[in-house]
């Protein structure tokens, strides 16, 4: 039989913050949450401050309200690096492009797409749309003209316009080129459908 060991690890468990999303996800008040669980008010705002450590059972208890497992708390966050020069290519048809998706394939929330855009280069003469909900694009580097079926804009470094996906729309850019992200949510494409 091997010894156990009676002292605790030193690490502090933290949870609070996850708490406090899930309530906030839920559009719950502390008052309402405190309602439910028969917790007091100021005893939650204290855990999710992790100022204090529930019991089991009291733990439980806000679980159940939030319709969260207790296990959720303790899983490490999923965390995916990606560097650029590891993102594979891909093609989502313009001209004199040279675009990375930086995010996993398997990301069905949301596609992030680093371009590199050759000077005068293009989406194409004519407008296109994209299967995703929303669009935000966010010039790095350089310049961008965006067309869009009512109007255009002129984008410089720092620049971001957000508008939504199905919008019929094109780019060109100037003389330098440019550097954009693309954020399409949902993702457009994902490596698991």
């Amino acid at each position: 039989m091997r010894a156990v060991n009676p002292e605790a690890g030193s690490g502090d468990i933290r949870i609070g913050a996850q708490l406090r999303a899930c309530r906030l996800a839920q559009n719950l008040t502390l008052e309402q949450l405190a309602e439910a669980t028969g917790v007091t008010r100021g005893f939650l705002s204290r855990l999710e401050r992790d100022a204090t450590s529930p019991s089991l059972a009291t733990l439980l208890q806000i679980c159940e309200a939030l319709s969260i497992s207790i296990g959720s708390l303790f899983e490490p966050p999923e965390v995916q690096r990606i560097a650029l020069d590891d993102a594979p290519r891909i093609n989502m048809g313009g001209q004199g492009a040279l675009e990375r998706q930086v995010t996993p394939r398997s990301e069905s929330r949301v596609q992030l797409i680093r371009s590199s855009l050759a000077p005068n280069a293009s989406g194409g003469e004519a407008l296109y749309t994209v299967n995703c909900d929303l669009e935000v694009l966010h010039v790095v580097a350089g310049s961008l003209h965006l067309r869009l079926s009512d109007r255009e804009e002129r984008l410089v470094a720092g620049d971001t316009l957000t508008f939504p996906g199905r919008s019929p729309h094109t780019w060109t850019t100037g003389a330098d080129g440019a550097e954009v992200l693309w954020a399409l949510i949902p993702a457009a494409w994902s490596g698991s459908n």
